[in-house]
């Protein structure tokens, strides 16, 4: 045997089966125009073209969490996917924003009973049965609580799942396109306001930080003080809490307005392709730079620098990223043009990326135990605990989102009748 393999543990080789298995999703049912002058992909905004999409972002998400639990990011396994989470969301985000206005443009008395319909039944029936189901999971575990952080956590005040903030953040962008295109006729202008609610947005959670921070004296939880914090002080509690809540919202606007001139961008894309696709992926490649310079130069978690909740290194931070989430979701859609994938996978993700996505804390706490527990029973290093944890979480995490979508329909139809409407045929 070749020494190099001597020193590669099982963990080594099956990682590098997760990456190479992760590019095979985009060759599988690949859909190529490059090479062929004046030729593009007519279904490349299709509904399945964009489902297929969210399929990969979907598992990319799963990908991402498993990166983010301790044991991975010390043994550096999965590292590629610690920071990539946002570009996945973006994802969702721009897919939601383009489905928006395509439904506009094509359905008529579109915004007829869109609270109703693609609010409510659509987005905050799943995100108030998926607080029971992580409700009743935690009673059944005994999961200590004080009686007031139960009430607000059923109420949706506070995260009973702390993955649970993007349906918040899609109902609150939902509202707000339902109100600018149902009384504002100018549509730049209900883009305008579109953008100008995702930046507040942004700027909000730069002031609302990643805690409680003004709930005591001046950097309390540097302090002894924060050993005795109330329940409520604590990180993930209340809504925007995190930059995750709002760093790849901005995809959702350029969702919005590709859709809006889909016929105009791709026509001006069409013609020097390779040329304009070149100079726009350049664009974004320096946004990518300038947002990794302003997490490094300023960053998100000033609260720790002891300088008070450093609330404009957050918004300098902020507004270095805007620029990459803005770009990113019309460099893959006019990559589609000459290239998108399709197949049973990337589809099947799609079609359950928003309840595998909720479902996929649970997953990930319950079976900790494989790769925490001293005395696991299967007899193996931790690399290969690892591995198996990666693979039982993302089983569990599919298992465990199925399941809560099926249950959730039910309760759609039982609430609003036969017609479906879930998020995944709105977004």
């Amino acid at each position: 045997m070749p020494e190099f393999l001597k020193d590669m543990t099982l963990w080594s080789i099956l990682e590098q089966v997760v990456f190479y298995s992760f590019l095979i999703l985009y060759f599988w049912g690949g859909n190529n125009r490059f090479g062929k002058k004046n030729e593009f992909n007519t279904d490349f905004t299709s509904l399945e073209a964009m489902k297929s999409l969210r399929g990969f972002a979907a598992l990319g998400v799963l990908l991402h969490h498993i990166s983010q639990e301790e044991i991975f990011q010390k043994k550096q396994v999965l590292s590629a996917f610690v920071n990539a989470g946002a570009y996945f969301v973006a994802i969702f985000f721009f897919c939601s924003g383009y489905g928006l206005i395509k439904s506009l443009n094509t359905k008529k008395d579109y915004l007829k009973g869109f609270i109703r319909h693609r609010i409510v039944k659509a987005i905050v029936i799943p995100f108030y049965v998926n607080v029971l189901i992580y409700g009743l999971a935690m009673f059944i575990f005994k999961y200590q609580m004080p009686p007031q952080q139960w009430i607000c956590n059923l109420l949706g005040v506070t995260m009973m799942n702390v993955y649970a903030w993007f349906p918040i953040v899609l109902a609150l962008l939902y509202l707000v396109f339902f109100l600018c295109f149902r009384f504002i006729k100018n549509r730049p202008v209900c883009f305008a306001v579109m953008l100008l609610f995702i930046i507040g947005m942004g700027i909000g959670f730069c002031y609302n930080g990643h805690f409680a921070w003004w709930s005591g004296k001046e950097n309390w939880w540097l302090g002894p003080e924060a050993m005795n914090a109330k329940w409520w002080q604590g990180q993930k509690v209340f809504w925007f809490s995190g930059e995750w809540w709002v760093n790849s919202a901005p995809a959702f606007f350029t969702g919005l307005v590709f859709a809006n001139y889909e016929k105009e961008l791709t026509a001006f894309f069409s013609k020097l392709y390779a040329l304009k696709f070149h100079i726009l992926l350049i664009l974004t490649m320096i946004a990518y730079k300038l947002s990794q310079f302003g997490q490094m130069k300023f960053g998100y978690w000033t609260e720790y620098s002891g300088m008070g909740p450093g609330t404009a290194e957050k918004i300098k931070t902020y507004f270095c990223q805007v620029p990459l989430f803005l770009l990113l979701g019309l460099t893959i859609i006019i990559f589609m043009m000459k290239y998108h994938v399709s197949n049973p996978v990337t589809r099947f993700f799609g079609k359950y990326s928003l309840h595998t996505y909720l479902m996929n804390l649970m997953a990930l706490e319950s079976l900790r135990f494989i790769t925490m527990a001293p005395n696991f029973p299967i007899k193996t290093g931790i690399e290969n605990r690892m591995f198996l944890y990666a693979v039982a979480v993302i089983a569990l995490s599919v298992l465990l989102g199925v399941g809560e979508q099926k249950l959730t329909e039910l309760i759609q139809k039982l609430l609003f009748g036969k017609k479906k409407d879930t998020v995944q045929k709105t977004a």
